[in-house]
This record gives structure tokens, C-alpha cells and sequence, in this order.
């Protein structure tokens, strides 16, 4: 009975973790409904998420005070999050979804590079084989899509600024929760695209305000279901699931996103023979680096 039970429990949290994954591959697809550009589209995400994750703090009576030299670093990460999500929306508006969910891909090929220079490792020999196959298969893709180089272009940066932030949190979650994280990273993010808007666009205009219903709808459950909700969830699945499955299961939201752009908007995300052939070569050398990566952890811990 209690095997029965604990089979079930971990289940519903393996069901828990894919919804997530699932949430994960949905923002691309509110990126597409959201009629908003993408800076302001990510300052409204950040205001709202910073607002409801402040609600938690207070409902949860989570300690946020923090050393200043702390804070000045959870705002450099801030800004680093604020510009992959401009990025990774500004390759939605250039592109599609498609082409800004196959470059953010790529972020496993530049966490390779970036994680020796931050934790003073050596770089792994199959990671540069793997970094090559990454390129090979970008290639493929602007070989056939070269009308959306400027969205491959802003994918691939998105993709960059997505693995320097996983890094740099790596480190910060040594000394802090990830609530006390998230919530200043928010905060900062919000603080510089304000001042973006205010010295070098009209700033905060009536017309900047002026959303329409199914733009706040939408912005809503970007910030409080794809933002607030899906970190918050996903810490507590960390806690029960093991950190090899939820690496690789989260390296399948591009492919559930998109799936899902090519149902919903098949006008649009049906794209060339060589673009799939590009992308199933990034997808599958991005999983098997997490495979080789995750067993050789195992082996060491268990050795």
C-alpha cells in the first residue's frame, strides 16, 4: 500500500513537472497573442510579477532584507533576465515562434562556456563537440530562414543572457532563497527598462498605459501562471523530483512550444523541411548534453 501511494505521489509530481515545462513553452505563445512590443510587454511582466511576488512575501512572511552589495548584485542579474526576455519576445515579433524557441536552445551551447569562467572549471571535451553540432544545426536554420536572421540573431542573444542569469543564480541560491532572488532581480529589472523608457522613448505615455482587455489578460497570466506560479512551482518540484530529470524534462519546452505555435497558428509557424532538420539537431545534442552531463554527476556522487 504505501508502495502504491508513493508510486502515485511521484506520478502527480512528474505530471506536476511536465505542466510546468508546458507553462514554460506557453510563453512563447503569449509573446505571439500580446499585441504590445517587447520592451514594454516585458516591464508590465515584471511590474506585475514583482507585485504578486511581493503579495507572497507577505503572505509567507519570507525575511527579504538583504546586504546592499547583495542587492547590487541581484540588480545586475535583473537587468540580464529583463534583456533575455526582450530579446527572446523582440525574435517573436522579428521572426516567429519557432525561430525564437529553436535558438533559445542554444543556451546549453553558451552555458558550456560560461559555467568554466564562473565556477573556474575546465572546459569538457564532448561540450566543444556538442558546441559545434549547435552550430551546425543554427546553420541549417539560417541556411533556409535567412529572411529571419534579425529574430535568429535576437534568439541567439536571448539564449546567451538566459545561460549567463542560470549561472549567476547557481551562486546567488548559496546565500539566498530564491523568493529574496527573484523578488530584487524583479524589482531591478523593472527600475532600468523604466529608465530605458524615460531618457530614449517617450517614456510613460497615456498611450504606453492605454492596453487593451485581451493585452492585460494576457500580460496577467504571463506574469502571475508563466512567471509567479511557475517559479514558485518549480522550487517545490526541485525538492521531491531528482535535478537530472528536471534538467532534461525542461529541455523539452521548445518542443512542446513549438508544437503548440504550429496548432495554433499554422499559418504562420509552419516552417521549411531544413529549419525541423536544424532544430531536431540543437534539441537532441541539448539533451544529450544534460544526459552525459547529469550521469557523470551521479557517477561522481555515487563513486
Amino acid at each position: 500500500m504505501d508502495r502504491l501511494f508513493h508510486n502515485k505521489s511521484h506520478l502527480k509530481n512528474y505530471l506536476h513537472l511536465h505542466f510546468l515545462v508546458f507553462i514554460a513553452g506557453f510563453t512563447a505563445i503569449l509573446g505571439e497573442l500580446i499585441s504590445i512590443t517587447a520592451i514594454p510587454l516585458v516591464w508590465f511582466r515584471m511590474v506585475m510579477a514583482s507585485i504578486l511576488m511581493f503579495l507572497y512575501i507577505k503572505l509567507a512572511k519570507v525575511k527579504i532584507r538583504i546586504k546592499p552589495k547583495s542587492i547590487l548584485k541581484l540588480s545586475i542579474a535583473g537587468v540580464i533576465i529583463a534583456a533575455h526576455w526582450i530579446c527572446f519576445f523582440g525574435a517573436i515579433d522579428e521572426a516567429n515562434i519557432s525561430i525564437a524557441l529553436a535558438m533559445f536552445s542554444t543556451g546549453a551551447f553558451f552555458a558550456s562556456f560560461i559555467e568554466p569562467i564562473v565556477y573556474k572549471r575546465k572546459i569538457i571535451w564532448y561540450e566543444i563537440i556538442f558546441g559545434i553540432i549547435v552550430i551546425i544545426g543554427i546553420f541549417i536554420i539560417t541556411q533556409s530562414e535567412i529572411k529571419y536572421l534579425k529574430g535568429i540573431i535576437l534568439g541567439i542573444v536571448s539564449a546567451f543572457f538566459s545561460s549567463l542569469f542560470a549561472v549567476l543564480n547557481g551562486n546567488f541560491l548559496k546565500q539566498h532563497t530564491a523568493t529574496v532572488i527573484s523578488f530584487y532581480e524583479f524589482l531591478s529589472g523593472v527600475f532600468f527598462i523604466s529608465l530605458y523608457l524615460i531618457f530614449f522613448t517617450d517614456g510613460f505615455s497615456l498611450e504606453f498605459f492605454n492596453l487593451s482587455k485581451l493585452d492585460f489578460i494576457y500580460l496577467f497570466i504571463l506574469a502571475s501562471v508563466c512567471t509567479a506560479y511557475a517559479f514558485i512551482a518549480s522550487i517545490y518540484v526541485m525538492k521531491l523530483i531528482s535535478p537530472y530529470t528536471v534538467v532534461l524534462t525542461y529541455n523539452l519546452e521548445p518542443i512542446y512550444g513549438i508544437l503548440m505555435a504550429i496548432i495554433l497558428f499554422p499559418e504562420k509557424e509552419i516552417m521549411s523541411n531544413s529549419f525541423y532538420y536544424g532544430a531536431i539537431v540543437i534539441i537532441v545534442t541539448v539533451l544529450l548534453n544534460g544526459i552525459l552531463k547529469n550521469s557523470k554527476k551521479l557517477k561522481s556522487k555515487y563513486s
